[in-house]
């Protein structure tokens, strides 16, 4: 128990080290609580492979957790061994993972698109646009800042992506104007920030100790500011942080309803049928590879799976004599 404290101070100082997203280190934080509460918060360096080993089975029997869930569990507990702890121990890299079904994305028809879209307004419509318009995952695109978006190129810059990548994809033209739009509305929150003493945004720490005062710089805000300011729980500094996930994928879900699209979709079904239309139309399977930012082309070979699908591509006598 004496050492609960300082684990904690250390778990979060290997988060500030590792720049894990605000995300990871809830479900990290979340897991390795549980793991510790699960055998009665012992000492992590008192335990090893079989205590995991048990946790992550007492997860997926009396918790019936997903496999990805599962999986998520156990990533937190190498965490907390490898990256914290710095203990090496035996086996740990021999803890089988939990089997994933296979299962092909579920993705819009053009037509569904445009039926979701037409159910949207304000900050919901635009991001979904963008969503649908240029393959980026939902935090990716809470994360724009004004720097990112080149309207003479037509282009999107997304930085520290999935795997702490910086990539490139498109601007759909239809999204110009509205964009422009926004950034305008952003431009007055900021302004109205700084007149009241405030103005900062969140910046990663190596760029805040090279440049001091990029905080409150106007093209290093967020495309998406939230309404309201907010104090940041690590730094204790009032800022305007993004809108959250949350709010827009409830609008999402919602419209998906309302446009009576009989599909279990969210913000990221968007981004399945950006690369699963492109495809359709041809495109290059590497080139959308790039606008994706997948490491590896097989992670995008699924998306030709979901266009074979229905008999792999294959027609239906049925279909041949009728």
């Amino acid at each position: 128990m004496s050492e609960s404290p300082k684990l904690f101070d250390r778990i979060h100082e290997t988060f500030r080290l590792k720049h894990l997203s605000p995300k990871t280190e809830k479900s990290y934080l979340y897991y390795i609580k549980d793991f510790l509460r699960y055998h009665q918060i012992s000492p992590p360096r008192e335990m090893g492979v079989d205590e995991i080993r048990e946790y992550l089975s007492h997860l997926a029997v009396h918790k019936r957790v997903a496999a990805s869930t599962q999986n998520i569990a156990l990533n937190a507990l190498l965490f907390l061994y490898k990256q914290v702890l710095c203990l090496d121990l035996p086996y740990i890299d021999n803890i089988e993972r939990a089997k994933q079904p296979e299962r092909l994305p579920v993705v819009f028809t053009q037509d569904e698109v445009r039926q979701i879209l037409a159910q949207l307004d304000g900050f919901p419509h635009l991001i979904a646009g963008l969503l649908y318009g240029s393959g980026m995952r939902l935090g990716e695109c809470m994360r724009l800042r004004v720097k990112d978006i080149d309207f003479s190129y037509q282009q999107i810059t997304i930085r520290d992506a999935k795997g702490y990548k910086h990539r490139v994809t498109m601007l759909p033209q239809s999204l110009i104007e509205p964009l422009q739009q926004q950034i305008k509305l952003a431009k007055c929150l900021h302004q109205q920030d700084l007149a009241e003493g405030f103005g900062e945004v969140k910046l990663p720490d190596a760029l805040v100790r090279k440049y001091p005062n990029a905080a409150r710089a106007w093209h290093w805000q967020y495309v998406f500011p939230a309404r309201s300011r907010s104090r940041d729980p690590h730094s204790g500094i009032i800022r305007r942080h993004h809108v959250l996930e949350d709010g827009i994928q409830k609008a999402v879900r919602a419209a998906i309803r309302q446009a009576k699209v009989l599909k279990h979709g969210s913000c990221h079904t968007f981004r399945h049928s950006f690369a699963t239309h492109l495809l359709q139309d041809g495109y290059d399977i590497r080139t959308v590879q790039e606008l994706l930012g997948h490491k590896d082309v097989k992670t995008t070979m699924i998306y030709t799976h979901v266009l074979n699908k229905g008999g792999r591509g294959v027609r239906s006598p049925l279909d041949v004599c009728a």
